[in-house]
């Protein structure tokens, strides 16, 4: 028996990835909505009573819009959107931190954001560990591939050829950090610092840390091989014994949904870099929705996903 999968939002970018990881498989029936129906509200209610799951590649409002449409059925929802990510009633969808059996069970499963997901993965099972202090102030340096934008981000990016880098929520207050700090163990949200550079895809999300006037703090040495026990049986996540001389995102990059963690060290004076390396539109959008979406429907997680 086949799973049917409304992509509601099927034609932006995150949308686009997910129809492309599910083609050809015979788990799934996609329903489709054509270019006439696909904003039509009567045609996505259909659809989403019709559906056993749907994915909602949405703008916030739109997404909490698609929910209420939902309302009635049985249809489980996985919302790559921000709208959910701290609601009551809501999973977080990041398996390997929350759980697979909470996913599992859920109905309604929010994506991580992008940047969250490398942010998170560093930092909270160290929390988790005793090793990082939850009153200590974090900083978070982080850069992604303009994709990450949606449709409006990518089309400056080919229109202004001369656009190279741009930082950005310089007003603070980034719709990351409220996921960011319920899911981190902190007691304070990070000083976020996230930018943009002229590649398609890919991201690096770099927190640094000064270990010598942490207080309660673990021995950075220890830092490694937590990692490596919190992700030994996580198939999408690779903690890196080794740390490489540079760290690159290339323009063409291919995509991935893995995600690379690693844990630079500077022994003589307590400094420690935690960097995690991924794709914003793999493990940072559709590839987790992917990865959720297997999970809820009793598949090997992953299946479907570039690893």
């Amino acid at each position: 028996m086949t799973t049917r999968i409304f992509i509601d939002g099927a034609a932006g970018t995150t949308g686009l990835e997910i129809r492309e990881r599910l083609a050809g498989r015979s788990e799934f029936e996609l329903l489709v909505l054509d270019d006439a129906q696909r904003k039509d509200v009567a045609a996505r209610k259909d659809a989403l009573h019709e559906a056993d799951a749907a994915i909602l590649c949405l703008p916030d409002a739109a997404a909490v819009e698609a929910v209420k449409l939902a309302e009635g059925s049985d249809t489980r929802i996985i919302d790559a959107s921000s709208a959910h990510r701290v609601a009551d009633g809501w999973t977080y969808g990041f398996p390997e931190l929350i759980g697979r059996e909470r996913v599992a069970n859920a109905q309604f499963v929010s994506n991580p954001g992008c940047y969250p997901t490398g942010f998170l993965a560093l930092v909270a099972p160290l929390v988790r560990a005793g090793l990082l202090p939850a009153a200590w102030p974090i900083t978070v340096n982080a850069v992604s591939g303009y994709s990450g934008g949606g449709n409006a981000l990518i089309d400056r990016f080919h229109s202004e050829s001369d656009l190279a880098f741009r930082t950005y929520g310089l007003a603070h207050g980034h719709k990351h950090l409220p996921e960011m700090l319920a899911y981190s163990g902190m007691e304070f949200a990070p000083v976020f610092s996230p930018s943009v550079i002229a590649a398609h895809r890919g991201m690096v999300v770099d927190v640094p840390l000064n270990m010598l006037p942490m207080q309660g703090a673990g021995r950075p040495s220890d830092f490694l091989q937590t990692l490596e026990v919190f992700y030994a049986d996580a198939p999408v996540v690779t903690v890196c014994g080794e740390v490489p001389a540079e760290i690159l995102l290339r323009e063409d990059a291919a995509p991935t949904d893995g995600m690379d963690l690693f844990v630079s060290i500077a022994e003589d004076n307590g400094h420690v870099r935690l960097i995690a390396r991924l794709d914003n539109l793999g493990k940072g959008a559709s590839g987790a929705a992917i990865q959720n979406l297997n999970i809820m429907c009793g598949l090997p997680e992953t299946t479907g996903l570039r690893l």
